[in-house]
């Protein structure tokens, strides 16, 4: 079972496409809503990142939404 983790936002059309590609292949994952999370906003900006969605999948990190990469690492 893939480690699956996204920052994301209440707004952020990518963050729901790749919510969506979770659900669709079957996978769960923790997300970190950074709008309504204050811890997850600094944490998110202490690894370095400004926007979302940032998806880690165990230790591979994904900026943004990159479907054929996000596809790989699942």
């Amino acid at each position: 079972m893939k480690n699956i983790k996204i920052f994301s936002s209440s707004t952020c059309p990518n963050c729901t496409l790749a919510k969506e590609l979770f659900k669709e292949k079957g996978y769960e994952y923790e997300e970190k809503n950074v709008s309504l999370d204050a811890e997850a906003k600094k944490e998110l900006i202490a690894m370095g990142y400004m926007g979302v969605p940032v998806i880690m999948i165990d230790d591979e990190v994904v900026v943004g939404f990159n479907k054929q990469k996000l596809e790989e690492l699942l």
